[in-house]
């Protein structure tokens, strides 16, 4: 009996849902369209309103995207349990107020961030495979470059 799982990845998302079903971890906020893009969104407190967090590469730039909403609309300790990536929450970039635009624009950020990091990590695995890529003109950048941007 095999007792492994899979978990969602980035190259797992490649081709749409890749299977679907038990095999993949899905995230809470997240879901994947049929094109194969990961979209993340989060139902306003107190309201039937929803709030669009944007269509990602991965699904755990989606996730991310979901916490940083989750945690700006109901911020304290007791939220930190229900989050997709608690000990990652970057604090740092919440917004300082509760305005759906302002808590949409940093998961945007946080979530565009993720997954410009996810696209420098493939680039850097494809150099050190010798794809052609030349190691010495790789970009130098971090999540947090990009975020106090």
């Amino acid at each position: 009996m095999n007792n492994n799982t899979t978990t969602t990845t980035a190259s797992s998302s490649q081709g749409g849902r890749g299977g679907g079903g038990s095999e993949m971890k899905k995230y809470k906020g997240v879901r994947c369209r049929k094109w194969g893009k990961w979209v993340s969104e989060i139902r306003v407190p107190g309201t039937n309103d929803r709030l669009w967090l944007g269509s990602y590469s991965t699904p755990e730039a989606a996730a991310m995207a979901y916490d940083v909403a989750y945690y700006s609309l109901r911020p304290g300790p007791t939220s930190l349990s229900k989050l997709n990536f608690p000990s990652l929450l970057p604090t740092h970039i919440l917004p300082t107020d509760t305005r759906p635009d302002s808590i949409q624009r940093a998961a945007s950020d946080i979530g565009m961030a993720v997954d410009a990091a996810a696209r420098l990590a493939t680039y850097d695995a494809a150099a050190d495979h010798g794809h052609g890529y030349n190691q010495q003109t790789s970009l130098d950048i971090s999540v947090d470059d990009y975020i106090d941007s």
